[in-house]
C-alpha cells in the first residue's frame, strides 16, 4: 500500500505497481484494489480504474465510493450516477454510506439534476443518515444550486449547531440566488453566536465580499476588512481574500482604498491585476487604469489573459480612447494569441459606437468570426440614434428583429432616433408598430443609496461590533 502511495505518479508506474500485486497473487485484496482504483481517477484515466474495479467479484462500499468519486471528478460525471444506481439495485448486500451520498450530491448540484436530487435527499431520510454533517452540508450546497433557497435555510436552521462548512455553504447559497442582504445578516450571525472555536476562513470571507460588493454595503465591508486584519492566522495574506477586498472596494466605489489594498499584497496574481484594472476602468479612471496594465506588463511577473485585456479595452471605452482601444485590441490578438470573445469585440463596438465611429463599428461586427448578440447590435443602435446615422440604425434594426423582434428598447431607439431627425411619419409608424406587437416599455428602474441609519446598516453592521 505504501508503495501505491509513495511511488505512483504515472500510469506507468501504476501499471508496474498494479503488475507486482497481480504476481503476489494479492489482486483481489479489497483494500489495495481501491487504492488502485483511487491514483487511476487521480491521474485521469478512469478506464483503467474500471479495468481493476471490474475485476472484483464483491466490491465493498469503500471501492463503490471510490469508482463513484472517481466519476464524480471526471469529465463524465453521469456515470457516477450510473454506478450509484447499479450498486443500489444488483447488490443488496452493499449499502451506501455518507460519502456516497456526499460525492452524488456534489455531482447533482453540478448538473442541476433537480429530480435525481429531491430523490436521493428521500433514500438519504429512509437510511437515517440526514442528520449527519457532510450529508446535511451537501444537501444545503445542493438545493441552494437549485436555487431553493427556503428548503437550504430550512436544512441549515435545523442544525443543533452548524459547522464552519454549514455556514459558508449557507451564505454562498444565499449570494448564488441574489440574497445578498440575507448573506450578510448570516455573517453577523455567525460572528456574533459562533465564539472561538468557529472562527471564518477564506471561503467565508470572499464569499461575504462578494455580497458587499454586490450591493455596495461599504461599511459592512470595511467591518469584515478589520475581521481580516484582526484573524488570528491572518488571512490578510490570502491572496484569494486580498482580491476579494480589492473587488469590494472597486464595486462599492471606494477606488482609492482598493488601490491601497491592491499596492499592499505582498503576493498577486493575474486576478489581482485584472480586478484593479477592471476596477478603474468601470469608474472611468481609463488612463489610471492602462497605466496599471503597463506596470503589470513592465514589472512581468503575470502573464495578461482575455479578462486582463477585456479590462483594458473598457478603460479606453470610458476614456474614450479610440486609437490605444484599437492598438491593444491587436496586441491582444498578435502578440499574446487570444482570440476575442463576444465581450472583447462588445467593448470595442462601444469604444468606436461613443467615438461617433457607428460605420467603423458595423464593419468590426460584420467581420467578427462568432455571431453577433443583440446587446452588441443594440450598442450600436444606441451610438446611431446619438449620432444620428439613420440609414445605418435601419440596418441594425433589422438585425434586433431577427435575434429580439418583441425587445421594447429597440423600438424606443428607433423611434428616438427618426424624431432627433424631424421624421415624424416613421417615428409615428415605429410606435403604432409597439402597439400592434403589444410591446410595452419597462416600468422605469429604481434605486436608493445607502445612507447611515438604514436597516441594513443599523441592525446587520451593529451585529459586528
Amino acid at each position: 500500500m505504501n508503495l501505491i502511495e509513495n511511488h505512483c505518479s504515472t500510469t506507468n508506474h501504476l501499471k508496474q505497481i498494479h503488475a507486482r500485486i497481480i504476481l503476489n497473487g494479492l489482486h483481489h485484496n479489497l483494500i489495495l484494489a481501491g487504492k488502485l482504483v483511487m491514483f487511476s481517477s487521480t491521474l485521469s484515466n478512469m478506464n483503467y480504474a474500471l479495468s481493476i474495479f471490474h475485476t472484483i467479484h464483491k466490491p465493498d462500499t469503500f471501492l463503490w465510493n471510490t469508482i463513484i468519486r472517481g466519476f464524480a471528478n471526471s469529465t463524465q460525471p453521469l456515470k457516477a450516477i450510473h454506478f450509484y444506481k447499479t450498486m443500489h439495485l444488483a447488490n443488496q448486500y452493499v449499502l451506501p454510506d455518507t460519502f456516497t451520498f456526499s460525492f452524488l450530491l456534489k455531482i447533482i448540484a453540478r448538473l442541476r439534476l433537480l429530480t435525481f436530487g429531491n430523490q436521493l435527499h428521500s433514500t438519504i431520510i429512509k437510511f437515517g443518515l440526514q442528520t449527519h454533517t457532510y450529508v446535511r452540508n451537501s444537501l444545503i450546497h445542493m438545493y441552494g444550486m437549485f436555487k431553493d433557497i427556503q428548503v437550504a435555510h430550512h436544512l441549515f436552521e435545523e442544525m443543533p449547531k452548524p459547522d464552519l462548512v454549514a455556514w459558508n455553504s449557507i451564505i454562498h447559497c444565499q449570494v448564488y440566488c441574489g440574497n445578498y442582504s440575507q448573506a450578510l445578516d448570516l455573517f453577523a450571525r455567525m460572528m456574533q453566536h459562533g465564539g472561538m472555536e468557529l472562527q471564518p476562513d477564506d471561503a467565508t470571507f470572499v464569499v461575504t465580499l462578494s455580497a458587499c460588493g454586490a450591493i455596495g454595503a461599504l461599511d459592512f465591508g470595511r467591518k469584515v476588512h478589520s475581521f481580516i486584519r484582526d484573524s488570528t492566522n491572518y488571512l490578510g495574506g490570502c491572496i484569494s481574500v486580498s482580491n476579494a477586498l480589492v473587488d469590494m472596494y472597486a464595486k462599492c466605489g471606494a477606488v482609492e482604498e482598493a488601490y491601497e489594498t491592491f499596492n499592499n499584497m505582498k503576493r498577486k496574481n493575474v486576478v489581482s491585476w485584472n480586478v484593479m484594472i477592471l476596477g478603474l476602468a468601470s469608474h472611468g479612471n481609463g488612463e489610471e487604469a492602462l497605466a496599471l496594465f503597463t506596470r503589470m506588463l513592465q514589472d512581468n511577473v503575470e502573464r495578461p489573459n482575455d479578462v486582463t485585456f477585456l479590462g483594458v479595452l473598457c478603460a479606453c471605452s470610458h476614456g474614450g480612447l479610440v486609437d490605444e482601444g484599437r492598438r491593444y485590441f491587436d496586441i491582444m490578438c498578435r502578440d499574446y494569441n487570444i482570440q476575442p470573445t463576444i465581450k472583447h469585440y462588445g467593448c470595442m463596438v462601444d469604444l468606436l459606437g461613443r467615438a461617433g465611429l457607428v460605420v467603423e463599428a458595423y464593419r468590426l461586427i460584420k467581420s467578427m468570426p462568432i455571431e453577433c448578440n443583440a446587446i452588441i447590435w443594440r450598442t450600436l443602435l444606441a451610438a446611431c440614434r446619438i449620432y444620428g446615422n439613420v440609414e445605418l440604425g435601419e440596418k441594425v434594426r433589422k438585425q434586433l428583429l431577427e435575434l429580439e423582434p418583441d425587445h421594447s428598447s429597440d423600438y424606443v431607439l428607433l423611434a428616438n432616433m427618426y424624431a432627433s431627425t424631424g421624421q415624424w411619419n416613421q417615428m409615428s409608424n415605429e410606435r403604432r408598430s409597439m402597439q400592434e406587437r403589444r410591446v410595452w416599455k419597462p416600468e422605469p428602474g429604481n434605486s436608493f443609496i445607502g445612507i447611515p441609519g438604514m436597516r441594513l446598516e443599523r441592525e446587520t453592521v451593529q451585529r459586528l461590533l
